[in-house]
């Protein structure tokens, strides 16, 4: 077997796990794209694995254990989205990083001199 062939559709394959992931803006897409992009290195990983002939077959060994940790980074990646999902209404992660930052708060203004705000200061001025 050539080594060429396989070869070539890791690095297509891992080229367009890499356009996902740069390109997308759903969490869930670009989940797939990290996933499309360790199937590239599984692939890699055997036909190398064949073709050096290794007795030990140490890189089918490594294969295996590259899909266990990615079947366990998928599904803490889909429950850490589903519930960014929930409390915020997208998984879009444009928004997502634009809800991170505070852009209502100036890194000028002094803490301290600010006027109070909150709940605790709504039933102090209640109560006064």
């Amino acid at each position: 077997m050539h080594l060429a062939y396989p070869a070539v559709l890791a690095a297509l394959l891992f080229c367009t796990g890499l356009y996902g992931v740069l390109a997308r803006r759903n969490a869930i897409l670009v989940l797939m794209s990290v996933e499309l992009m360790l199937n590239a290195v599984n692939l890699n990983l055997v036909a190398f694995d064949v073709w050096l002939r290794d007795a030990l077959h140490a890189g089918q060994a490594l294969t295996l254990f590259t899909i266990a940790v990615a079947a366990a980074e998928i599904g803490i990646g889909l429950a850490i989205v589903l519930m960014v999902h929930r409390n915020r209404g997208t998984s879009d992660i444009d928004r997502l990083r634009d809800t991170a930052e505070s852009p209502h708060e100036d890194p000028d203004t002094d803490p301290d001199t600010a006027p109070p705000s909150g709940p605790h200061d709504e039933k102090a001025e209640a109560a006064a």
